[in-house]
């Protein structure tokens, strides 16, 4: 295993895009749900009319982040006034959206991120898997891997709890917290900006930023973020290969 996770007592991963591959069909829905709003209300200024893009307005606006605070967000990015109605409404049908794709299609897990979980597994490392999505549960339990981590944080918890989303570590500081390890012990693993950030603002002592959409600038922009290495893969951490440094 890297020396980079054999220096830390615990570890946090995302779900999202990081445990199962359902970043893809969590960004068909936003485009969905978005490209929709765009056209019953269009921008004043012409250039923001351009449809949602999946990669560059994904990544920058809602990966990683609450429902609510990713539709205020675009919206924003697009000069439309985010009225909490409209933002409600737009969240509402990207989630409609979602939960079809969802239950038509299903997902799967990426195998490197199964294959790391089971060997710190075997090296008794305790972990959590955290998410701000409420699907988090149902997708871990779908594809099978949740009996592999010791404690869940998912989108229904932190708003029972009252978290504030990512970029803030509300998150991930529950999820060390129902560990037992302090934040300053434990690693996250993000494949989101937000999230990369919200780890760093943690103060992590590991921050492990995952790469899937291999860009010509992503790589730098988890860096920049606050990611001390940065990988396409979650397998390469089984090698004495750590990915990209800062």
């Amino acid at each position: 295993m890297a020396p980079a996770l054999r220096d830390v007592d615990a570890v946090v991963f995302d779900t999202d895009g990081v445990i199962t591959d359902s970043a893809h069909a969590h960004a068909a829905a936003w485009k969905s749900a978005f490209d929709a709003h765009l056209a019953a209300h269009p921008p004043a200024d012409p250039a923001q009319r351009r449809p949602f893009d999946v990669r560059d307005d994904y990544l920058r606006y809602v990966d990683g982040r609450s429902r609510l605070d990713g539709a205020a967000a675009f919206l924003a990015s697009r000069g439309l006034a985010p009225a909490p109605g409209t933002v409600r409404a737009v969240a509402e049908h990207k989630e409609r959206l979602f939960t079809e794709g969802l239950r038509t299609h299903g997902v799967d897990v990426y195998p490197g991120t199964v294959r790391l979980v089971r060997a710190l597994r075997r090296a008794a490392t305790p972990l959590a898997a955290a998410s701000a999505s409420r699907h988090a549960r149902e997708l871990l339990t779908r594809t099978g891997v949740l009996d592999l981590f010791d404690a869940l944080v998912d989108g229904g918890e932190a708003a029972r709890l009252g978290l504030a989303g990512k970029p803030h570590p509300d998150l991930f500081l529950e999820a060390a917290r129902r560990l037992g390890v302090a934040a300053g012990r434990c690693g996250v693993v993000e494949d989101a900006l937000a999230g990369v950030e919200a780890g760093r603002r943690g103060g992590f002592a590991l921050v492990i930023g995952v790469d899937r959409a291999g860009g010509p600038d992503t790589a730098a922009a988890l860096l920049r973020r606050g990611a001390d290495v940065v990988v396409h893969d979650l397998a390469e951490l089984l090698d004495t290969h750590e990915g990209v440094r800062r």
